[in-house]
């Protein structure tokens, strides 16, 4: 046995840093082959070690026995090999054929091209195996089972952990390696554990000690002690996630200076008074809320949430019109050219015939400048436009991420909205405050049409103050949503005359709406033919619905390789019902408004995600008419199937989002966080949504006792080893 041993720190124990210090070439049979292993699997250290978890359990107490397994159904089972051969099959595969036991009888396991299964499940070795059972000649079998090997364990709860062939490692050598740890870190070998987390929070939620944790997790009694570790294992990740987002708001409220806004300037209220009808209650609400914010001489940090067609665009409209009541100026940033280039179109509309006060002008006022400051703008505009940002003749900049290049200077910035998550982290918000002469910090307002779930918001948007637009304009009619399981190249295929009798139901749907004068979107995941994907491409479907389903109709082709003017002149001519069909790729997700548009087909609706499905039926329902949503497509999978069908029974983007969340993971939500230390290794924001809000509600509580941590010397430390700058960074980029 290796004489490294975790060293103490003043109280008397080994903290989690002092274990990630510790090579895992300390263990006992770890030398230099069993670390490229270990290292493969991302095991470098002792911590990586003990927060490798166990995925699942095997209950002796309650294992299968083979001679109780039936025929069809399936099962896991714990089981010594008895004998294993491989022999060359047609087509030059391999087959191996092993034969496994226990004490009530035996077991056929045989495997299809995968050679090495011979090596892995030698004579006398045991394993757990799952799989479906068959019979074959009057015995058991099961083909191409999962294999997890576990050595010769005699406890009565047996923790199989994650291996692959690609890694080499075996569940059993981690088991043991786990095992080596505790046993030289906790009582009576080692020091034992230092326990960061305050006693009342223990108390609170009646935890068991981190030591207890590691124990129980690893090597269990009962599965009831695997629960209660894992309770107590989860709340720390979430909890260091949690507080290191608190300290961030915390130390940005304490420390930014920002500017204090004029909120009932003439501008804003003359805009809300001039529109032609009336805001929605969560509409004013969101407004109130943002104002309050905008009047503090702290920075706002936002995000505003609303699902599709909620009014959010209004929203951002008025927080920058404060901005600009005060003698600021405002910025929006959006991901797209597309995209910037729609909210100025847009926004230039809504803000038609307002002035600002200018005591240089004969009349002491001048019209509302609003600019669009894009890759796309001739240099002759952008020197223009960077000359008027600076003396502050242009009020509000609508742009990419060209607002914040080193060129870009305002007179006086004092909101900032971010459109659809543009990631916008600690750096764009220094180069934002650097890109005006005034002292403080910009407001932050960052916007999203994709409705996210409370629990998912609060750890990924975790240092912004959260407002929602949870209600629909009146007169928005509801959308009606079908699926049609027919290919989305429109081809018919052999023996699917069902699928076709619901196309064409479809078609003539179509026809009847065009009829009636409304207008149809027609959008394709491609702009052309692709060898690679099967999937149906705006131009080929162009020419094929003006050729056959709808060659009598008015048909415009939108797509992303269009340039600025003809893209203009396509929605020029859709929006004033020149056009009767747009076929488009999802250029037209966001920020499409055409009321007489009633019918969206989408194309290979398989391809698509929820939330995206969501974003362009959005497109449709934006007026007084009766509005339907076809998803056209075959799905070959059942989270496929559950997508489209989950989209089919709801309109309520929220709803939509927890779906999202339980079909896909947190991965399609965490991003880039799926990399590092800082993961999530146990801890699910599916599983776990109410441990999220205690954690939340936790260091909101400690933080707010001690910004600087300093009565918390333990957790500060972990946060330094779990949340590197980066990581925290990140944590804060929407």
């Amino acid at each position: 046995m290796s004489t490294a041993e975790p060293r103490t720190d003043t109280r008397d124990g080994v903290d989690l840093g002092r274990l990630a210090e510790l090579d895992v070439a300390v263990l006992n049979g770890v030398g230099p082959k069993k670390a490229k292993s270990l290292a493969k699997a991302e095991i470098h250290n002792l911590l990586d070690l003990i927060t490798h978890y166990p995925r699942k359990y095997l209950d002796r107490t309650k294992e299968a026995r083979i001679v109780e397994l039936l025929e069809g159904e399936e099962a896991s089972v714990l089981v010594t090999v008895n004998s294993s051969s491989s022999r060359r099959i047609r087509g030059g595969k391999v087959m191996v054929t092993s034969t496994v036991s226990d004490d009530s009888g035996s077991l056929r396991l045989t495997f299809f091209n995968q050679a090495w299964r011979e090596r892995q499940l030698s004579p006398g070795r045991q394993a757990v195996i799952f799989g479906k059972i068959e019979m074959f000649r009057g015995q058991r079998q099961m083909t191409n089972p999962v294999v997890d090997l576990v050595g010769d364990k005699t406890g009565r709860i047996i923790p199989v952990y994650p291996q692959s062939e690609k890694t080499g490692l075996n569940s059993w050598d981690l088991a043991e390696w786990v095992a080596e740890t505790l046993r030289r870190t906790l009582p009576p070998s080692g020091r034992g554990l230092i326990d960061p987390l305050p006693d009342y929070l223990l108390d609170e939620h009646d935890f068991i000690t981190r030591e207890a944790a590691f124990k129980g997790i690893h090597q269990p009694e009962s599965l009831a002690e695997v629960g209660e570790a894992r309770r107590r294992l989860v709340f720390d990740e979430l909890f260091r996630l949690q507080l290191a987002l608190v300290l961030r708001k915390r130390a940005i409220e304490r420390t930014e200076t920002g500017v204090a806004h004029t909120i009932d300037g003439p501008l804003l209220t003359g805009f809300t008074d001039r529109l032609p009808f009336e805001l929605t209650m969560a509409q004013r609400r969101v407004i109130d809320e943002i104002m309050a914010d905008l009047a503090r001489p702290i920075p706002m940090h936002r995000l505003l949430q609303g699902d599709v067609g909620a009014g959010k665009t209004l929203v951002a409209v008025a927080a920058m019109l404060a901005a600009v009541d005060g003698g600021h100026q405002a910025a929006l940033m959006a991901p797209t050219e597309v995209l910037a280039e729609q909210h100025h179109a847009g926004i230039r509309r809504l803000l038609d015939g307002l002035t600002v006060t200018d005591e240089t002008s004969l009349f002491h006022d001048r019209p509302l400048r609003v600019e669009l400051l894009s890759n796309r703008v001739t240099a002759a505009e952008r020197k223009r436009i960077l000359s008027q940002l600076l003396t502050g003749e242009v009020d509000i900049a609508i742009g990419t991420h060209a607002l914040i290049q080193e060129n870009v200077m305002f007179s006086s910035l004092g909101v900032v909205v971010i459109d659809e998550q543009h990631r916008f982290g600690v750096e764009q918000r220094a180069a934002l405050r650097d890109r005006s002469y005034e002292d403080a910090s910009p407001d932050v307002m960052v916007m999203t049409a994709t409705p996210i779930p409370r629990t998912a918001a609060m750890t990924v948007y975790g240092d912004l103050d959260v407002s929602v637009l949870d209600e629909l304009p009146p007169g928005r009619s509801p959308i009606v949503t079908r699926w049609v399981a027919a290919p989305g190249n429109l081809d018919q295929p052999a023996g699917a005359l069902d699928m076709i009798a619901d196309l064409e139901s479809m078609w003539n749907d179509v026809r009847q709406q065009l009829d009636e004068g409304r207008q149809v979107y027609v959008v394709c995941p491609l702009i052309d033919e692709s060898e690679k994907l099967d999937a149906a491409s705006a131009e080929s479907i162009f020419d094929r619905l003006s050729a056959v389903e709808l060659a009598d109709r008015r048909l415009g082709l939108l797509h992303g390789r269009l340039t600025p003017a003809e893209k203009d002149q396509t929605m020029d001519l859709f929006r004033s019902g020149h056009l009767d069909v747009l076929v488009a790729t999802t250029v037209i997700e966001v920020g499409v408004d055409v009321p007489n548009a009633t019918v969206m087909i989408i194309l290979d609706a398989g391809r698509f995600g929820i939330a995206q499905l969501h974003q362009l039926r959005g497109r449709v329902g934006r007026g007084s008419h009766q509005s339907v949503c076809w998803l056209v497509g075959e799905t070959t999978t059942e989270d496929g199937e559950a997508r489209l069908r989950a989209v089919v029974d709801s309109t309520d983007g929220f709803e939509l989002a927890e779906v999202d969340l339980d079909l896909r993971g947190e991965g399609t939500i965490m991003g880039e966080r799926q990399k590092g230390r800082n993961d999530l290794k146990l801890a699910s924001l599916r599983r776990d949504r109410s441990v999220v809000v205690q954690a939340r509600r936790a260091a909101i509580d400690v933080v707010d006792a001690d910004p600087s941590l300093d009565a918390h010397r333990g957790l500060a430390a972990e946060l330094q080893l779990f949340l590197d700058q980066g990581d925290a960074e990140f944590l804060l980029k929407s």
